[in-house]
């Protein structure tokens, strides 16, 4: 988030913050000021960029709208180029689903925002252990990070998301995601607050514990918002050698499914070791019972192929 604020603020907060708290001059008595009063001085803030309710406002508002944004875009991508939409034939695919999942997703993330500030707020204010020079640690370390990093959040991830299953636990938190039995791409940021918070906690844990350039962190959590999309794309594609150590769409299609199967991240070698594996298989693609009611209904042919184009009832 340090980073994104420090992009941000010469091209449009500064500006901003200057047009809703204008410098006076009266305003403030601090000397360090002075050089702000010279009549060609750009438009200047009572809020300087490290002003904690600046900062607190700042995160708040890139936060929301970064997030929404990278949801509606890659959402919108993965939903239209490749989940497939026979899917939404499928029995269990509840009626107006789309609507519900984009509706539960865009409610979550200000809760998911407000939950998270206390992590963005700490890196913005030098809390964390990001730094900026790539030679402070050299450039092997950026391999090992990114490692430790996908390590750390795979195994925290797993056992949140396992424990999230527990009975006491399942009904009150982690249900309303499970609502979706076929999930789109558009279920993706459908949590209940607490839960996406939970879940997200190894994220912004990890950069208080082991150093880790700042420019890197924001690459890779921008990725991991973008993977949790394209895991909800219903792929069911199965047979190729990856399967056997990444997490694909495929297995966390069968976890909405099967519910106690498929808990990890990125790959699978915590639900292998832990006993929680389910490798995709072909005769599990819930795409063939939505082909049934597709054929009961007359919109496809004994292979699958649409005979004409479909339209919900």
């Amino acid at each position: 988030m340090d980073v994104a604020l420090e992009l941000l603020d010469p091209l449009i907060l500064d500006k901003a913050y200057a047009w809703a708290l204008p410098y006076t001059g009266a305003s403030l008595s601090n000397s360090s000021y002075s050089d702000f009063l010279a009549e060609d001085a750009a438009p200047t803030s009572q809020w300087p960029r490290d002003n904690i309710y600046r900062q607190i406002i700042s995160i708040l508002v890139v936060t929301q709208l970064g997030a929404t944004s990278l949801y509606l875009i890659f959402s919108a991508l993965s939903y239209y180029f490749i989940f497939d939409r026979r899917l939404e034939y499928h029995p269990r695919f509840l009626k107006n689903q789309i609507r519900q999942e984009i509706k539960s997703s865009l409610s979550a993330v200000p809760g998911i925002n407000i939950l998270t500030l206390p992590f963005f707020l700490a890196e913005v204010r030098g809390k964390s252990l990001l730094y900026s020079k790539v030679s402070d640690y050299g450039w092997p370390w950026l391999l090992v990070s990114s490692i430790l990093y996908m390590a750390f959040n795979d195994i925290g991830i797993y056992w949140i998301h396992r424990l999230e299953h527990h009975p006491r636990v399942y009904k009150y938190i982690h249900k309303p995601h499970h609502k979706w039995i076929v999930p789109t791409p558009w279920a993706a940021l459908a949590f209940h607050p607490l839960d996406g918070y939970v879940q997200s906690l190894p994220y912004h844990v990890f950069v208080f514990i082991c150093p880790m350039q700042r420019y890197l962190y924001m690459a890779l959590f921008i990725a991991v918002q973008i993977w949790t999309i394209l895991i909800h794309d219903g792929d069911m594609i199965t047979g190729h050698w990856t399967e056997k150590f990444i997490n694909s769409p495929a297995h966390h299609t069968l976890h909405h499914m099967y519910f106690t199967v498929n808990y990890g991240q990125y790959f699978t070698w915590a639900d292998s070791y832990f006993g929680s594996h389910m490798a995709p298989e072909p005769a599990l693609d819930p795409l063939h019972d939505a082909l049934k009611v597709m054929r009961a209904k007359g919109y496809a042919d004994e292979q699958g192929n649409p005979v004409k184009k479909p339209k919900r009832e």
